[in-house]
């Protein structure tokens, strides 16, 4: 189970829930997705094994999916993008598990 639903995404992102069609629906759940495992993997452990899931980690999850829907045809543009958006990388730096350097010793 995500730990940011469909619904609190669309919210976030002030998406009309009657105007959302499956498409969209299906776009933004591979952005929950994507945003889960990319914050996951910042970490260094998936964001399912974070029982609760706190809010401030949801509200990274919900940033980084605003910024995939809003960026989604910035490419075709031939505009390169950061990864991710600076704020989303600062909230989750106090839940890495480990840190680059931690290797070296």
């Amino acid at each position: 189970m995500p730990a940011v639903s469909l619904e609190l995404a669309k919210a976030h992102m002030q998406i009309d829930p009657d105007i959302a069609n499956t498409e969209v629906n299906e776009l933004i759940s591979l952005y929950i997705d994507a945003a889960e495992t990319w914050c996951g993997n910042y970490i260094g452990k998936p964001i399912t094994e974070i029982n609760p899931v706190p809010a401030d980690v949801k509200l990274a999850i919900l940033r980084l999916v605003s910024f995939y829907y809003e960026c989604r045809g910035i490419a075709s543009f031939g505009l390169s993008m950061q990864l991710a958006p600076q704020n989303v990388a600062t909230i989750l730096d106090s839940y890495r598990e480990k840190w680059f350097h931690d290797d070296e010793e």
